[in-house]
């Protein structure tokens, strides 16, 4: 952003619509994504999205002027939004239930990774190249690790319960020998599976028909769900919803101009301040990956809330500080601001980050997981969307320590509404959310458990 708007002459709302347009376009991406991977399968679906990264990164990369650079944006988007979607999808169907925490965790660990990369040829891009060589590399060398995904996951074996959607049985259980610890656990999860789908022996003619009828997909979540499926999308929906109105957006994209208001004023130095963000982000992702499985969703979920409402409340004051102190001199206000957003990325990172992907890629049940799941990420990417294309306007109208105490205040409605409305999942096979989603059978538990004691 730093050095695009220095060569090609933006505004700040040029920029706030570059920022913004990928995540809308990775809303169609998401939604397309959810039909096309039950059709054609959760590999070749991330293949699709790969192709579309790569064809992105070249016009970015190319980018002679802004409306290319914007139609490059644009493509990489519908990729994002594909690989937002089936990515945590994919992890979720392959994995057992004890780990399922770590495996579904990856793709976010790994896109922490690749933001940290990022910002490392970020720095020496803009340290090393010119201005109009620099920032063109920074967007198009995405192009090799699109390369690389879209050719090694067809390496990788096919989701078995997706293949048991679509009836192939025998290939299922074939892959599930494969990704199982042993031929009884395999047996176990096969079982599991088709007694999920409909299906109740190896004759494709008993496979729930339901299963591959969009339309039908469609009503059940949408227009007559059952009151699990209402908990579920409501779930869904609502963690999507809090993990960017929270501003998590606005500290990954913008962090170069919130260490400015604290004080930070090289460009070097901001680049080095931002490969601190990314640092601290894979570190806390790594953690969080060990504890998913350990401590639970709903555990992470409201510690990392807690503290992000603390770290918001505290950036926001000493921001506003800053702002008020026109010699710059209050040096405590902007060594506070600089911690305190690395504390912020450090809560977000253990918790509400790593989670989003890995519940709302789990509750659903398996004819309505990657529809369900698609509309999650619509709104994951709507809310980026609007953070990041509404952030500068937003700190210039009520400042910048204005915005964070309101992004504060959204964390700690967030936080109320993973306590009530969140239960745990942790350890919990796939087949059986609905049973947790389930109030009734609660109560009925509950009751049973009263009555024996």
């Amino acid at each position: 952003m730093l050095f695009i708007k220095e060569d090609l002459g933006i505004t700040d709302t040029q920029q706030e619509v570059l920022a913004g347009i990928l995540n809308l376009c990775a809303l169609v991406g998401s939604l397309a994504a959810g039909r096309i991977s039950d059709y054609i399968g959760r590999r070749y679906t991330i293949s699709i999205a790969s192709i579309l990264f790569m064809l992105g990164a070249i016009l970015m990369g190319y980018g002679p002027n802004y409306a290319l650079l914007m139609i490059g944006r644009c493509v990489a988007g519908i990729g994002v939004g594909f690989a937002l979607m089936i990515a945590p999808v994919y992890s979720a169907e392959i994995s057992s239930a004890k780990s399922r925490g770590l495996l579904t965790s990856l793709p976010e660990l790994c896109i922490g990774i690749g933001i940290l990369f990022g910002y490392i040829l970020n720095y020496v891009f803009g340290k090393f190249l010119p201005l109009k060589l620099g920032w063109r590399l920074m967007l198009g060398v995405a192009a090799v690790p699109s390369l690389a995904l879209a050719l090694g996951i067809l390496a990788m074996p096919e989701s078995p319960r997706w293949l048991v959607l679509r009836g192939h049985l025998p290939t299922a259980k074939k892959v599930l020998l494969q990704i199982s610890n042993s031929e009884q656990e395999a047996e176990n999860r096969f079982n599991d599976i088709k007694l999920a789908a409909g299906a109740v022996d190896e004759n494709h003619s008993l496979v729930d028909k339901r299963n591959q009828n969009c339309a039908s997909v469609w009503k059940d979540l949408l227009l007559r769900p059952s009151p699990p499926v209402r908990w579920m999308l409501m779930a869904a929906v609502g963690i999507h919803f809090f993990e960017h109105a929270t501003g998590i957006e606005a500290v990954m994209l913008y962090s170069p101009r919130i260490f400015k208001k604290a004080g930070v004023t090289s460009k070097e130095n901001l680049m080095l301040a931002t490969i601190g963000v990314g640092l601290t982000k894979i570190v806390f992702l790594v953690i969080a990956t060990f504890l998913l499985d350990r401590v639970g969703r709903r555990k992470l979920l409201l510690v990392s809330t807690g503290g992000m409402v603390c770290a918001l409340s505290v950036l926001g004051f000493s921001l506003t500080m800053v702002d008020g102190s026109h010699d710059k001199s209050l040096v405590w206000a902007l060594t506070l601001s600089i911690i305190s957003t690395y504390v912020f990325v450090a809560f977000f990172n253990i918790g509400l980050g790593p989670v989003t992907w890995v519940y709302s890629s789990e509750i659903f049940p398996l004819r309505l997981r990657a529809q369900g799941a698609s509309i999650g990420v619509a709104v994951n990417r709507v809310m980026n969307a609007t953070v990041s294309m509404s952030f500068i306007s937003i700190y210039k109208a009520i400042t910048i320590g204005g915005a964070f105490f309101m992004f504060s205040g959204i964390s700690i409605l967030a936080w109320l509404f993973f306590y009530f409305f969140l239960p745990e999942t942790k350890g919990k096979p796939l087949e059986e959310m609905e049973m947790v989603f389930t109030r009734k059978s609660r109560r009925d538990v509950s009751a049973v458990v009263g009555t024996q004691q």
